[in-house]
């Protein structure tokens, strides 16, 4: 299935934002993670996912600190700030808002059953 690229990009920030909330990662492994998390669905590239880590460093939510990687070459590691913890906690209330709304809209057309026996999204 083909995600839209409006929806893409609606979640490319609470999904970066909650991949770093599990711990300090780098642009590879989240690439990684993003396409385990979504059962292989989502399929980022470098091209999207590095514009969006340079803004959330711009926005003072992520910082960045340079290591080496197992072969020895410069690894760019990035890590929640503090008020990348809050920014996260903050797009968790907004989407929960969200997804409430769509499961609501969605279980009034067709009875109730649009998300029997799937998760919720959203999460806690």
């Amino acid at each position: 299935m083909k995600i839209g690229k409006d929806l893409v990009a609606a979640a490319a920030t609470p999904m970066v934002l909650g991949i770093l909330a599990e711990g300090e990662s780098y642009g590879y492994a989240i690439l990684q993670r993003v396409s385990e998390l979504s059962d292989g669905e989502l399929e980022w590239s470098d091209g999207m996912l590095y514009p969006l880590l340079h803004r959330l460093e711009r926005l003072g939510h992520v910082e960045a600190t340079w290591g080496a990687s197992p072969t020895g070459r410069p690894r760019k590691h990035y890590r929640l700030s503090a008020s990348g913890t809050a920014a996260f906690a903050e797009q968790r209330r907004q989407w929960r808002v969200v997804s409430t709304a769509l499961q609501r809209v969605w279980s009034d057309r067709d009875g109730g059953s649009a998300f029997a026996g799937a998760p919720a999204l959203g999460g806690a």
